[in-house]
């Protein structure tokens, strides 16, 4: 028995970026603590790799920046 298909998979608290073969339609997905880990991962893999940098997450929810949020109020 497994996780039941209809439930998504919750996110772990940290930073998340995709890494991807060029030109795949689906990659890895790496969880970092930082930002700043996150930022050295992505450019790590960036010279061989598709990197999509997906964000921060907390309580299973992408944690919007503070400007996104003025930009879509304005």
């Amino acid at each position: 028995m497994g996780r039941p298909p209809i439930l998504p998979k919750k996110k772990k608290d940290g930073w998340y970026i995709e890494v991807r073969n060029k030109g795949a339609k689906t990659g890895l997905i790496l969880i970092r603590d930082s930002e700043q880990a996150m930022m050295q991962a992505a450019k790590q893999y960036e010279t061989t790799k598709d990197v999509i940098i997906l964000g921060e997450h907390r309580n299973g929810k992408k944690v919007e920046d503070k400007k996104a949020k003025k930009i879509k109020a304005a």
